[in-house]
């Protein structure tokens, strides 16, 4: 299978704020095993220090901000592929 490179984001900028300083490469789906998968199908954000990591409201302490990115990252997966590929490959539904 070709595997597509996903454009989550067409500008480098926090997915949540819109901050374009200082920001990280967020893989969307962690774990050992699906951090690797988000890489192989680009399935990752920019996010501002807080929002990442840095503070209560990021996306790694706050579920609800979890949640949100695994919804969105799912339906542009399954746009470009299909839920079939996407469940065999993380195996759990998040939309």
């Amino acid at each position: 299978m070709n595997t597509k490179r996903l454009i989550l984001q067409p500008e480098k900028k926090c997915y949540f704020c819109e901050r374009r300083d200082a920001l990280h490469r967020h893989h969307v789906f962690g774990g050992t095993a699906n951090k690797r998968k988000s890489e192989k199908y680009n399935l990752c954000v920019w996010l501002c220090p807080p929002h990442h990591n840095m503070s209560g409201e990021g996306v790694h302490f706050c579920k609800d901000k979890q949640d949100e990115l695994h919804r969105f990252a799912q339906k542009k997966f399954e746009e470009a592929y299909s839920h079939e590929l996407f469940m065999k490959e993380f195996h759990k539904n998040y939309l």
